[in-house]
């Protein structure tokens, strides 16, 4: 039983680690993207103030 206990401990740390990774790139690559298109708007002049 101890053994139970210890796999799916590391299974959920394992799940847990990949998840937070995982969003953690898709967040950046967005925030990279979003700024790229601000830069691009504002160049144009397209302000939105």
């Amino acid at each position: 039983m101890k053994y139970l206990w210890l796999i799916l401990t590391i299974a959920t740390v394992g799940w847990y680690t990949f998840v937070t990774a995982y969003v953690a790139y898709k967040g950046v690559a967005d925030i990279k993207e979003m700024l790229r298109s601000l830069s691009k708007k504002n160049r144009s002049g397209e302000n939105d103030l």
